[in-house]
């Protein structure tokens, strides 16, 4: 449960160490999403969870505690204000990402997490115990045999595939008047100009992470009508 706002105090930080809780803190509140999960320790509780595992199991490339919060998990919440509807799927979450931070911060929707790696998977459900989230789900199998009984209203991908083979993966995922949104780094003038019909992309809208130097894109299409 959300417990209230973060103490918003700088005053005496210097700049020779960085508290990952503290770089944090910060993001969520240049996100202006400290309403919704101020003194919410569930994120920390994550990326701890990840860098245990990450130890043995080498889920991720990124391993400073700090590069986990911002690239990760900052990265992953600047989305959210994108989301639509109530149901999302996270195709080839990996560890995770974006769909368990945004499952904590958006309680009152229903996620699914798609991935065919068995070892991720493993560390997604036992961390999914541990922060005892109710409303994600997993599915461990290939995108192109998966079957839902219901239609998704927003389809994520954040390190899975191209826009072509994203948009052929996910438009028979997402429900009439969903929406797909591709994560990227700069912009994907290539991807863009390979998707055979360029009608279905809405926005390309340009991302800014707390913390990271770098270009980040989100590209939000929708199914085009049969």
């Amino acid at each position: 449960m959300h417990t209230g706002l973060y103490n918003r105090n700088r005053k005496g930080r210097t700049n020779n160490f960085v508290n990952p809780a503290e770089l944090l803190e910060d993001g969520i509140y240049d996100l202006e999403l400290e309403e919704r999960l101020g003194g919410d320790e569930l994120l920390m509780e994550y990326v701890t969870e990840l860098m245990n595992w990450n130890r043995v199991y080498n889920l991720t490339s990124v391993r400073k505690p700090t590069d986990i919060v911002t690239r990760h998990i900052l990265d992953s919440l600047t989305i959210l204000p994108h989301l639509h509807g109530d149901r999302i799927l996270d195709i080839g979450t990996g560890a995770g990402l974006p769909g368990i931070p945004l499952a904590i911060a958006c309680p009152e929707r229903e996620f699914v997490l798609l991935d065919s790696s068995s070892k991720k998977l493993r560390f997604v459900h036992q961390t999914l115990g541990i922060l005892k989230l109710d409303n994600v789900t997993l599915e461990d199998c290939r995108v192109e045999e998966y079957q839902p009984e219901v239609l998704f209203d927003t389809v994520i991908c954040r390190a899975f595939s191209d826009l072509p083979d994203f948009y052929r993966y996910a438009a028979r995922l997402c429900s009439a008047g969903g929406r797909m949104l591709a994560m990227k780094g700069v912009y994907p003038m290539t991807e863009v100009e390979c998707l055979q019909d360029k009608s279905v992309i809405d926005d390309v809208v340009s991302l800014k992470v707390p913390g990271l130097d770098a270009e980040r894109h989100l590209v939000i299409m929708h199914p085009a009508e049969s």
